[in-house]
């Protein structure tokens, strides 16, 4: 864990090199992520579940590869009563937050007698891969498949590593409509759903987050398919006074260290004695946190604890540009109006960043690796596509006609002056 401290002549070259630490992905990652898909894209099926042989060392066949509805089934009546209710109450949260999103199509005529508009058309196919590994994932189901049913997508497609799946993944899935589920994980459970394979008819759009190869393989398959961003390693910032209760602060900055050692935890505080407690409070934690040793890495790598006036706190956020950051101050809008990159702003000591991953509404899914300073979270508008729509008569043709005719012929495309001329009867040059 690093400290600054804001009033240090050096704090900004300091800092600065610090954030940068964790920019870049490894080349050999980027390399297999190419070599996987262009096996699956050549290969088929059979290319995939090769390398589900290799990597996951599961034995799949195209029977064996899609999970059948029987199998959501007992997933759903084998998920503890308790967390089927939260799932069914988080899906109803983020269903209502993203039917809010919905945009108007519209049409006008303007002054030149042009109609003029656009209108809104969901996505046919989208891909939604959730992860395996450290731990089962039923808000990354929510919150990527329930913006696309709401949105109207007709088929979701979703893939996971193969082993067995958790019951909440399968009761998450079956609340948000999913039936197609594929046992497919790593660059080739993407590179399936991008280019087909066997069974699995290719998708327009691929959604949801992975490990490095996931995100190589995603960066790489960009324009075959859409792709909603590259995610990386989880960030928090936590801006907090001395009034707050130091346990309360430090498991807020925990709950983002314990998803991975290259998780990221900040603290901004204007108290270097409210950052002790904290820190004292932080290690009393991690000696009982089940996941503690993950946090402890992420923690003694990643984290930071930066002593600066809670004023500065804004351009210091803007700066770090985090997937979320609370304000547990009085008046966390003051501060919070300044803040212009983040994927996610938390207001007030009783909005815990935890409550927006699972059940707030807002979507889960945001910008890392800085990404944030052009990049915004999953919404309703990922599942959609704007058409723009133009009409003109004779009249209003007559008014733009002319000046697109001189536009093209200084861009040198005659062809295009052409198509205009020849209904204004302006001879070719």
């Amino acid at each position: 864990m690093r400290r600054f401290d804001y009033s240090n002549p050096a704090f900004n070259v300091a800092f600065d090199a610090f954030l940068d630490e964790r920019r870049g992905s490894p080349a050999d990652v980027d390399a297999a992520a190419a070599e996987i898909i262009e096996g699956v894209r050549r290969g088929g099926l059979p290319a995939a579940l090769d390398y589900a042989r290799r990597f996951d060392r599961a034995e799949l066949t195209e029977e064996t590869v899609r999970v059948t509805p029987e199998e959501i089934e007992i997933g759903v009546r084998d998920c503890a009563p308790e967390v089927r209710e939260a799932i069914a109450f988080a899906a109803r949260r983020i269903r209502a937050y993203h039917e809010r999103q919905r945009p108007a199509d519209a049409r006008f005529v303007d002054d030149a007698g042009v109609e003029l508009g656009w209108r809104w058309t969901p996505l046919e196919a989208v891909g939604i891969y959730v992860p395996g590994g450290r731990a089962a994932y039923p808000s990354t189901v929510l919150m990527n498949a329930v913006p696309a049913q709401v949105a109207g997508v007709d088929r979701i497609a979703m893939t996971t590593p193969p082993g067995r799946i958790e019951p909440a993944v399968l009761a998450a899935a079956y609340e948000a409509g999913v039936s197609e589920i594929w046992r497919l994980g790593g660059a080739h459970g993407v590179a399936a759903l991008a280019y087909g394979a066997g069974p699995i008819r290719p998708v327009d759009k691929i959604v949801g987050p992975g490990n490095a190869y996931v995100t190589a393989a995603k960066r790489r398959l960009y324009g075959v398919v859409g792709i909603d961003a590259l995610a990386g390693p989880s960030e928090i910032v936590v801006v907090a006074d001395a009034d707050n209760d130091p346990d309360w602060i430090a498991a807020d900055l925990l709950s983002q260290a314990e998803h991975d050692p290259a998780a990221q935890s900040i603290l901004i505080t204007d108290s270097p004695g409210f950052a002790a407690a904290v820190e004292a409070a932080m290690a009393r934690q991690l000696a009982t946190l089940a996941t503690g040793a993950t946090a402890q890495e992420s923690w003694d790598i990643h984290g930071a604890v930066i002593i600066a006036p809670l004023d500065a706190s804004p351009g210091l956020v803007n700066r770090i540009a985090p997937e979320h950051v609370e304000f547990a101050v009085p008046d966390p809008d003051r501060l919070a109006d300044q803040v212009r990159h983040a994927g996610a702003i938390f207001l007030g000591r009783y909005t815990p960043e935890a409550v927006g991953d699972y059940v707030a509404g807002s979507n889960h899914v945001l910008p890392t690796s800085r990404a944030a300073r052009f990049s915004s979270g999953l919404s309703l508008y990922d599942f959609l596509k704007r058409t723009s729509i133009v009409r003109c008569d004779a009249q209003a043709f007559a008014e733009l006609g002319p000046h697109t005719v001189a536009l093209a012929r200084a861009e040198g495309l005659p062809a295009h002056a052409h198509a205009a001329a020849v209904r204004l009867n302006i001879p070719r040059r």
